[in-house]
């Protein structure tokens, strides 16, 4: 085969090359020119190896999520705190010394995980591999739960970031929130080596804008003796009783900061080799930037008497933003340079989710869970239906919550403690199955990292049930339920594919009902196909008009034909449903038999000149689509642009198509 559409390796053996992907007509010219620009061109499969990030990338988009979480984590403790008076505010310091200690067992734990599965996966392959299927389903659909959070999460952030330095923006809250998550999802559906490209510089924007804040900061209040300012009392709002259970509350918001975490370990494949040892340095490097930014923040923000403000105040601003405000004077450009390094970093921590649900969702659907369409990738390399369902996901619980980081928040960081659980859980189970060399330090850091997490999981389910967390622990279990009927579904299917059947078209024996409005040339083109495949042809005819039954007569003797004709006549003007049921008629004649459908079908020349025709094939395939045993084949007939009658041949009667 000559064609530069193909390449010919061996015999019979040919590959696509990118000529083949060329759009055909002008409907499809247009949507593919538009798909180049907003995507970019095809890359091959033989690309995907040159498809990695380096550790300066991928601490840019693996660890954004993370990092970006002292955008908020900070001004969540206070908010709960802020209900037992200004007084309680001073328990942010240890809550927030507490947080950085977990944050670093749970590094810790990590970078165990990250050694020993360095194909990446994350807690559902280490749960699966482990614990088994159950344990492997909750943090699976935990965490796909949580990577979409993340995304209205981070978005609602930036928005917040926005607002504090452009009040006015106010009002289309919502909509400039939608509007970021539809930036984040084409820049994902180009690939993340271009992603990664453009993430990394905004990333390192952010953390050295926050250094840099922090260290004046922590320079001017030292220079003044630490003094702790006190916040306003108009803006303090109610106060209520300080209580354990207030404490608990504020701790399990603030462990929003550690969201995140994990996306390392599920996106090593995606760096460059050695993958497993650059992941584990990445990991480190982003745990202490983490531990330091937060640790910072929470610091100031106590320091400057920074407090949390209410979603629906016209000047709203960010904790993030009254430190700035505090630290530069006023909204000097260093001050919009922290707010547009913050709306920056928090659109890319949408960027994490965007690399880790695909991903994710890949494993699930490899492993019969979840669609087989999430295992495709699409022109650029990526997991588009991923992108896209992760997308739209996230773009309605935007719109529904309003684009408020506070509403949020109460469903935020229950999925990911559970799948941190599950994961530590399965590397406990490792250490004990296989002990390999070391494994006894290893299983005390596992298991150390089990425990706490087990029990921030059981704190955050508990204090912020009533809050939104219900709605997460009640999804958990039906999308297990979920997934387990697409595995059953799935092992069923192949159960019954697995079956013999016969090659040899003499062992297939067809009956073929072909229907028809008219006596024209698709209607013999059709009988002709059909006469070819079998001897066992009927013409059915379905009408309710008697004149038109008598014409039809006429016109099928004129056609000299030996295929006997079944007309039926339809006193409720109905097509289909007759159809249907002499369909249904024959089958159970001929039950083995296979009932094939042969129909004639009209294309005209231009899209827009199909729309004047009734589409009968369509809605008779539609209806036939679900039917077993039933084979439904179309024979098209494309009018051509100059289409006249061959010379000698009476042109049809009529050409309907009905």
């Amino acid at each position: 085969m000559q064609s530069a559409d193909f390449a010919l390796t061996a015999p019979w053996h040919l590959v696509a090359t990118e000529e083949s992907l060329a759009a055909r007509g002008p409907v499809g010219k247009v949507f593919g020119r538009a798909k180049r620009v907003l995507i970019g061109a095809p890359l091959s499969t033989a690309a995907a190896a040159h498809e990695r990030l380096t550790k300066v990338k991928a601490l840019a988009v693996l660890s954004s999520d993370a990092l970006s979480s002292v955008a908020y984590a900070s001004e969540e403790i206070l908010r709960v705190l802020l209900i037992a008076g200004v007084a309680a505010l001073s328990l942010s310091l240890p809550i927030g010394a507490a947080i950085v200690v977990l944050l670093v067992i749970v590094g810790i734990s990590y970078r165990q995980t990250i050694k020993a599965y360095p194909n990446g996966g994350g807690a559902y392959i280490v749960a699966k591999n482990n614990l088994g299927d159950g344990p492997a389903l909750i943090a699976g659909g935990a965490l796909l739960i949580d990577y979409i959070l993340t995304v209205a999460v981070s978005i609602a952030a930036a928005v917040a970031a926005i607002l504090s330095a452009v009040p006015q923006l106010h009002d289309v809250r919502i909509t400039l929130g939608i509007a970021l998550v539809l930036l984040v999802t084409v820049l994902n559906l180009r690939g993340v080596r271009e992603s990664g490209t453009i993430f990394a510089i905004p990333t390192y924007l952010f953390i050295a804008g926050m250094f840099v804040m922090l260290a004046i900061g922590l320079a001017r209040n030292a220079a003044a003796g630490f003094p702790a300012t006190e916040p306003s009392l108009d803006v303090a709002g109610p106060t209520g009783g300080l209580g354990i259970f207030l404490i608990l509350r504020a701790f399990s918001s603030g462990c929003t900061a550690l969201t995140g975490v994990e996306a390392i370990s599920d996106g090593v494949p995606a760096f460059k080799k050695p993958e497993w040892k650059n992941a584990r340095t990445t990991l480190t490097v982003m745990i202490a930037i983490l531990a330091v930014t937060f640790s910072g923040i929470t610091f100031l923000a106590h320091q400057f008497g920074a407090i949390p403000m209410n979603a629906h105040d016209p000047n709203y601003e960010t904790v993030v933003s009254q430190i700035a405000r505090t630290v530069f004077w006023g909204e000097s450009p260093a001050y919009y340079y922290i707010q547009f390094a913050t709306t920056a970093i928090l659109v890319l921590a949408a960027n994490t989710a965007y690399s880790d649900f695909p991903r994710l969702a890949y494993f699930l659907a490899r492993d019969r869970y979840m669609p087989r369409q999430f295992t495709f990738r699409g022109d650029r390399l990526a997991y588009t239906t991923g992108i896209l369902v992760l997308g739209v996901l996230s773009a309605i619980v935007l719109a529904l919550f309003r684009a408020e980081t506070e509403n949020l928040i109460p469903l935020y960081a229950v999925g990911v403690f559970t799948s941190f659980t599950l994961s530590q859980a399965g590397m406990v189970r490792r250490w004990l199955r296989l002990k390999e060399p070391g494994w006894r330090s290893g299983f005390a850091i596992n298991l150390t990292g089990a425990i706490l997490t087990g029990v921030v999981a059981l704190i955050i389910g508990v204090t912020k049930f009533l809050s939104g967390a219900w709605i997460v622990v009640v999804l958990i279990p039906l999308m297990m339920l979920g997934m387990r009927a697409i595995y059953n579904h799935y092992t069923r299917s192949s159960g019954e594919l697995a079956v013999q059947t016969p090659l040899d078209p003499a062992e297939i024996k067809h009956t073929v009902v072909v229907p028809i409005s008219t006596v024209n040339r698709v209607a013999r083109q059709t009988l002709a196909y059909a006469r070819s495949i079998s001897d066992n042809v009927t013409a059915v005819y379905i009408t309710d008009d008697e004149t038109e039954i008598d014409q039809m007569r006429v016109d099928w003797q004129a056609l000299g034909t030996d295929i006997p004709l079944v007309i039926i006549e339809s006193p409720y003007r109905s097509l289909v449903g007759p159809l249907l049921s002499y369909v249904d008629e024959i089958d159970r004649q001929q039950p083995n038999d296979t009932l094939t459908v042969v129909l004639p079908e009209f294309v005209a020349r231009h899209w827009w000149e199909q729309l004047l025709h009734n589409q009968t094939a369509l809605r008779i395939k539609a209806a036939l689509l679900f039917r077993p045993g039933t084979v439904v084949t179309s024979v098209p007939y494309h009018l051509e642009r100059h289409s006249t009658a061959r010379a000698g041949e009476t042109p049809p009667p009529k050409l309907v198509d009905r």
